[in-house]
């Protein structure tokens, strides 16, 4: 199919954005949608199978739309999640209506649950993929929801989110963000400082998820007075949580006696998210891991909510699906 497609009117500056350096941007659409692009001037031809051409023909519109509204230059993230979500919003509608792609499956999703708006820093947050969406209605609508699937589908990100969003909100007192500090590998005893400084370089990635959120100035004091708390999951034995907020990242590196004790934590008010990736255990060999364990035994219990997450809705770098991919092939 070829398609042609102008983007007038766009001054010199506007168009040197949505092609990028040396037409990069192009090129990058080229290598991920499997189409061809010839330009001159404002006016581009689009050639390759109807899905792609019309899903090249959005990324376009959506690269001019962003430098319209100010970005001098669009950043690999920004470029990379537009590719993601459109290939994915393609993919899943299977037919063109008209100039674009009816994305029927996630338009169904968002009409019977409704629109989901998070009160956080980025505003341009929102779920990518009708998979995500499904997870934030979990979350918002069970006490317990648990997100499983591979890395890269903003299962922690999503769950710091909706976090931060119950506290701005005043819904919630409090956020605990727990991990079990387990090594890959690694040996934890050999690490300077005492136990938290151990632990901390194991909580990073919910520490960068409350600063993009939140901003820095404002999590730093909200760690310092104790709304936030970010601990190892040993802990939480012998606590009662309530109006709180509590994510339990990488719990696939948990046993089944850490995990009951962790949902026998919550209290009154309180909200529990528990997210991890099945292919990454890093337990002892043949010790088994207590969220697979949660899968099986908490399983149809109301007031809990599962959401599996596969390659699909994976939103980092297009090779990170890619390698999900290889991986699961390998296994079977």
């Amino acid at each position: 199919m070829s398609l042609l497609v102008s983007l007038a009117p766009l001054d010199n500056r506007a168009l040197a954005t949505v092609c990028g350096a040396m037409d990069g941007n192009l090129r990058l659409i080229e290598s991920s949608l499997g189409v061809a692009i010839r330009r001159r001037g404002t006016e581009f031809s689009l050639e390759g199978d109807a899905l792609a051409v019309a899903c090249a023909r959005k990324a376009l519109e959506r690269f001019r739309y962003l430098a319209l509204s100010g970005d001098l230059a669009l950043t690999d993230e920004q470029l990379h999640l537009t590719l993601t979500e459109l290939a994915q919003s393609s993919a899943r509608s299977g037919a063109l209506t008209g100039s674009a792609a009816a994305d029927s499956q996630f338009a169904a999703l968002e009409a019977a649950a409704g629109p989901i708006a998070l009160k956080v820093k980025k505003n341009d947050l929102t779920a990518r993929t009708p998979t995500q969406l499904a997870y934030l209605h979990a979350i918002q609508r069970h006490d317990i929801t648990f997100g499983i699937g591979p890395a890269g589908t903003g299962k922690t990100f999503l769950a710091v989110a909706c976090a931060v969003d119950a506290f701005e909100r005043e819904q919630i007192k409090r956020i605990v963000l727990v991990r079990p500090a387990v090594e890959a590998g690694e040996r934890l005893g050999f690490l300077p400082g005492d136990l938290i400084q151990k632990v901390d370089p194991y909580l990073r990635p919910l520490y960068d998820a409350l600063f993009d959120l939140m901003g820095f100035e404002k999590t730093t004091k909200l760690m310092e007075r104790g709304t936030i708390e970010v601990a190892p999951l040993a802990f939480m034995r012998g606590r009662t949580l309530n109006t709180s907020f509590i994510i339990l990242d990488e719990a696939q590196n948990t046993t089944p006696e850490q995990m009951k004790m962790f949902l026998t934590r919550i209290g009154f008010g309180t909200k529990a998210v528990i997210t991890g990736d099945p292919t990454q255990v890093d337990l002892k060999k043949g010790e088994p891991s207590g969220l697979l364990d949660a899968r099986r035994v908490l399983a149809g219990v109301p007031g809990i909510a599962f959401t599996q997450f596969t390659a699909s809705d994976v939103v980092r770098h297009p090779l990170v699906a890619k390698i999900v991919n290889a991986y699961e092939r390998q296994s079977k």
